[in-house]
């Protein structure tokens, strides 16, 4: 893919050679890597930062992306996205900002934030450097994963040369903003040991991370001066940094003999979880959004105030009538705010669902309102049908099952193993729903499942 050359564009500079040249293939990459990653728990709240390395996507891809998928509630929230990555190429004194007014990917431009450098530009440690920049991939690799799970956003891309941590600190002290700004560190760890020496200094390396020592060497981490720099800023603020993966090349695509180490954290404050009192609040907003339409209550969009009710997430709307389903309308995935999802999909319940007729204003008063608050669907590997059927934890489990060729798919909710608790059982009607043919063997499918967190106003005593 050939690119334009706008002056003011930093163009992409390893595409085709660390990651896809191909937009579409990129972009079916990174998602990939977001899908097979292990299951997070259900919460409020996003990182503040991110340490993930920079390699190959076929080497670091799967741990970068343990970290990136994090951020998918932050999508809308996160304006400006704060990068520090060390020096491969061209050498620097201090921390280096572009000339572009752009950064080029593949998948599209990242605008420069011109404010957030006008902030910085005074401090001694602050340089200009277009040629630092033009062929350093330590940067560049982050953003198609951040252009993947954030959508638009602006960037502050810095390539940190000789400078001390605490000259890095006082940068991310002027930067460090709120809910809007997200750090990114990209570094990788050891280089070149053999596989179990080089796990062992990279053990060494987390836990120094984990403690907060702002010490670490450049044996131990390229981008020791970022992370250091990062762990002084903000352990002031007292985030808490939690390790997400750490391999090496030995155990994604490389040999054992001359490996790379590679880990990703987040740091944030401490979390909190979802409460009755957030699932009341939903129920509200699912009530509340019925009634508008009904001309009940008043109309228009429900206020999100609080953080995690714009933070971006998937629900399904479920109004029942005693026993009988009455409607039932959701996303898989994340596409909008969690009030916003939850107010359309109950409208929808009420009013499009296919299989009832609309809501009336009689009937509302005895309609009862579920919400389930979905996790991020994850792929799930299997052998064959048998194993299948074994990884499937019945109660849990949400399944979507797709036979891609075909274009169909479908999805159960936890809540059906209720009336389905065979996971035999559960397959067969799944395909039923999806129109896939029984005989079709589930290896020509591909599955995902996913967890609800849900809330019942029965239960909750709206």
């Amino acid at each position: 893919m050939a690119f334009f050359r706008d002056p003011e564009v930093r163009p992409a500079a390893v595409a085709g050679m660390f990651y896809p040249q191909d937009a579409r293939e990129l972009a079916d990459e990174v998602a990939a890597y977001l899908e097979r990653t292990e299951e997070a728990p259900q919460a409020p709240g996003f990182p503040k930062a991110l340490i993930v390395p920079h390699a190959g996507y076929v080497y670091s891809g799967p741990i970068a992306a343990s970290a990136y998928d994090l951020l998918r509630p932050a999508r809308g929230i996160v304006k400006r996205v704060v990068i520090l990555g060390p020096c491969h190429r061209v050498p620097v004194r201090g921390l280096a900002l572009p000339r572009a007014s752009a950064f080029a990917t593949p998948l599209g431009r990242v605008p420069v934030d011109a404010e957030a450098l006008h902030a910085i530009r005074d401090l001694p440690q602050v340089v200009e450097s277009a040629a630092t920049h033009a062929e350093e991939h330590a940067l560049e690799v982050q953003l198609p994963f951040l252009q993947r799970v954030l959508g638009e956003f602006s960037l502050v891309p810095l390539v940190v040369g000789d400078a001390a941590p605490g000259e890095v600190a006082e940068v991310l002290d002027r930067l460090w903003g709120g809910a809007e700004t997200l750090i990114v560190i990209s570094s990788d760890l050891s280089h070149y040991h053999a596989y179990d020496r080089a796990r062992e200094i990279d053990r060494a390396t987390v836990r120094a991370i984990l403690d907060f020592d702002a010490g670490i060497s450049h044996e131990q981490a390229c981008g020791a001066t970022p992370v250091s720099g990062l762990l002084i800023a903000a352990r002031r603020r007292n985030l808490a940094t939690r390790l997400l993966d750490c391999r090496n090349s030995g155990d994604t695509a490389g040999d054992r003999r001359r490996v790379v180490g590679y880990a990703s954290f987040a740091l944030g404050h401490e979390g909190g979880t979802y409460e009755a009192e957030h699932g009341r609040t939903l129920l509200r907003i699912a009530r509340a959004s019925i009634a508008g339409a009904l001309g009940a209550g008043p109309a228009g969009a429900p206020q999100a105030n609080e953080t995690w009710l714009r933070e971006s997430r998937a629900t399904f709307v479920t109004l029942k009538q005693g026993q009988e389903l009455r409607g039932c309308v959701g996303a898989l995935e994340a596409r909008r705010p969690l009030a916003e999802d939850v107010a359309a999909n109950a409208r929808a319940a009420a009013f499009e669902d296919s299989r009832f007729e609309p809501l009336t204003l009689e009937e509302f008063a005895r309609t009862g309102i579920e919400v389930s608050l979905l996790s991020t669907p994850k792929t799930l590997a299997f052998d064959d049908h048998a194993d299948l059927l074994g990884k499937l934890r019945p109660g849990v489990d949400g399944v979507i099952l797709e036979q891609v060729e075909a274009g169909r798919r479908s999805t159960f909710l936890p809540q059906v193993w209720e009336d389905l608790s065979d996971p035999e059982e559960f397959i067969a009607h799944l395909k039923h729903k999806a129109g896939i043919a029984p005989g079709i063997d589930t290896r020509r499918c591909r599955v995902k499942r996913y967890r609800v967190l849900k809330w019942r106003e029965v239960e909750l005593g709206q």
